[in-house]
């Protein structure tokens, strides 16, 4: 037989073990492809002033090929050893390990240029859907177009031959120290003998199950004013980060392998066959792979983690611009909001006027202070803050010895939170004027101009109000003393009054506001995120779970015999689907409840530093993860259900 029939006869004999890789590297090669397309695409320039799209696209990039170069290299490890006998036969027969090694180079170089062109050409197609998404999450008004990037398939050719000669420097390597009698012995590392578990092993995972608890516990206090300075913050992220990650990998080292022992003792040892298979596997084979799922389940909780957060932000995008902007268009001076009006009267737009008159006061809020974090630059004795009557405040009529704040900025109150009621004084220039504390409300009265990065309003009686007025400190008061907004009648008028908004030039200045102006400026920035997040978790989906695939159809293959062993005895395809079907619910559920847990508690600790809604956007990327990771659980099944067919 000659080199070149031996290469056709062994592709088509490994086809089938290697279609699910050919899809993997097909698929990253075309995310590669559309994402420095992006980053070299004239469209992407002109918008680079509002989202600065190419540096972003430039790092992504970077990242993506860390994950794939990783996800190659592995996968071709796991098919290597795999072929291990292959090539103890081939010395057999007399050929050289160079011969062996170019027959290898020859079948790699045809499965893998071929799925890099298949890649490009996939990733040309799609690359005006992926601009076209890029532009509507980051509200970006910009034609997409069909375009072939020549530096972007240079790249692309040059990023993945370098990773193809890193696998045959691997492969050659492989070759090289093995002597025929250990490619006969080369097996899955993942193989454990059956032993007892020892005391040391059921201390380990129980200090597994204790540092994730612990990690758990910590982030769940991160802001709960548990921890009083900055230092004390930070060394307490430092502290669940460690936590969770050893926790993990001690969980696989003994936990997972501890708590399937105690299911088997409970059952005194009478295990069915489904039991067999499934309980056998997890006791016996997790372990080894302890590292392999902490790093899966480690990133797989990052990438939810950090979407969940970026479309956290995204969702609640309008909810934060109408916190900051309660209405439509907001003034702070007359006469711009005056030829705002006319224009709207020109256009026969109708609109409705809301005008507050403002004050900064320095308030005393000690005695209400529920806690104190060193570090922030402010003095509860004398904290900035506006203040305003409550004549102009629908729903609140306070006396005058009463005041009732409102508008706090979450993130502060994680830090600072206030108490139900209490004593506070305003402090004038020259006199002091003590007020009953009521509580805090929601809404937002006025524009961020006034309120000093999240600070809360002060509703007083008007009474109370003029009082103020007439005992001003100046140095803190703003340029501006009224606040003026400007809400549409219609909001289908919303897009024409924002046109003449940003023509009349308001929105280049700090003092005007839009709300639209506002949630897109939010939508762009929080979008590119949630963007490139969203795809790099994507990438790293595909791969890892590619990963666990291969493991498992490695694994299959070893127990190939016992399969056979046990349709000997009467067991019937059935009988043994249902086993392996537990035991990939194990296999595939186990890193991926741990990972959303981790990923829960993380975002749990701190969502409210990115926007004001949780439950939708986290529920949404969670639902979606499981989904897509799910598909390689199936696809194992049905692997293993061919291994099990052909077991007789």
């Amino acid at each position: 037989m000659s080199t070149n029939q031996l290469i056709v006869r062994n592709l088509k004999k490994n086809i089938k073990n290697y279609s699910l890789y050919a899809f993997a590297l097909i698929f990253t090669v075309a995310l590669y492809f559309a994402f420095v397309t992006l980053q070299y695409d004239p469209a992407m320039d002109a918008a680079k002033g509002s989202i600065k799209g190419g540096a972003a696209i430039k790092s992504a990039s970077i990242l993506l090929i860390a994950i794939v170069g990783v996800f190659l290299l592995y996968a071709n490890t796991i098919f290597i050893k795999r072929r291990s006998k292959e090539i103890g036969l081939f010395q057999l027969i007399g050929m050289t390990k160079q011969e062996i090694f170019r027959i290898l180079s020859f079948e790699n170089i045809i499965l893998y240029f071929s799925s890099l062109i298949v890649g490009i050409f996939v990733g040309f197609s799609f690359s005006k859907l992926i601009t076209l998404i890029l532009f509507k999450v980051t509200a970006v008004e910009s034609v997409a177009t069909l375009r072939f990037s020549t530096q972007a398939f240079i790249q692309t050719v040059i990023v993945f031959s370098a990773i193809y000669l890193v696998i045959m420097t691997m492969n050659f390597l492989f070759i090289r120290k093995q002597s025929i009698l250990s490619l006969f012995r080369v097996k899955s590392s993942s193989e454990e003998k059956v032993k007892k578990i020892s005391v040391v092993e059921i201390l380990i995972g129980v200090l597994g199950l204790i540092l994730i608890i612990s990690g758990y516990y910590v982030s769940s206090k991160l802001f709960d004013g548990d921890f009083t300075s900055m230092t004390a913050l930070f060394l307490a992220m430092v502290f669940i980060l460690g936590s969770v990650i050893v926790g993990t990998y001690l969980f696989y080292k003994g936990s997972v392998r501890f708590i399937a022992n105690v299911i088997r003792k409970k059952k005194q040892g009478y295990l069915n066959i489904h039991e067999v298979l499934s309980l056998s596997s997890i006791m016996f084979r997790m372990k080894s792979n302890a590292m392999l799922l902490t790093i899966i389940t480690t990133v797989s909780a990052l990438a939810i983690g950090l979407l969940s957060l970026s479309y956290i932000s995204y969702y609640s995008a309008e909810q934060m611009a109408n916190n900051s902007v309660p209405d439509d268009f907001s003034f702070t001076i007359e006469k711009d909001a005056e030829q705002f009006r006319q224009k709207l009267t020109e256009q026969n737009i109708d609109y409705r006027e809301t005008a507050i008159p403002v004050l900064q006061a320095n308030v005393n809020v000690k005695n209400i202070m529920n806690t104190k974090l060193e570090g922030l630059n402010t003095d509860p004795n004398s904290m900035q803050m506006p203040v305003v009557s409550d004549e102009h405040i629908d729903g609140i009529d306070v006396s005058p010895d009463e005041t009732i704040f409102t508008g706090y900025n979450d993130l502060l109150q994680s830090f600072m939170g206030l108490k139900d009621s209490g004593e506070i004084a305003f402090v004038g220039s020259k006199e002091v004027f003590d007020q009953q504390y009521l509580g805090l409300e929601k809404n937002y009265p006025i524009s961020w101009y006034f309120t000093s990065g999240g600070i809360p309003t002060a509703i007083v009686d008007e009474s109370t109000f003029q009082l103020l007025e007439k005992d001003l400190v100046q140095d803190i008061q703003k340029e501006s003393n009224l606040y003026i907004g400007i809400s549409l009648i219609s909001e289908d008028d919303i897009q024409a009054a924002n046109d003449i908004f940003k023509d009349l030039g308001f929105n280049e200045s700090s003092v005007h506001d839009s709300q639209l102006n506002m949630s897109n400026n939010q939508k762009n920035s929080m979008g590119l995120i949630m963007f490139i997040v969203g795809f790099l978790g994507l990438t790293f989906l595909i791969t890892s779970g590619c990963i666990l695939y291969f493991k498992q159809m490695d694994e299959s293959e070893d127990e190939k015999p016992n399969y056979t062993i046990l349709r000997k005895l009467g067991f019937t395809q059935t009988d043994l689907l249902k086993g392996i079907q537990v035991k990939q619910v194990y296999n595939f559920g186990i890193p991926l409840i741990i990972g959303l847990l981790h990923s829960y508690f993380a975002v749990q600790s701190g969502w409210f530093l990115f926007g004001t809604e949780v439950w939708t956007p986290m529920l949404i990327v969670m639902g979606l993860y499981t989904v897509l990771y799910s598909i390689f659980a199936v696809l194992s099944i049905m692997y293993d259900k061919n291994v099990i067919k052909s077991a007789l």
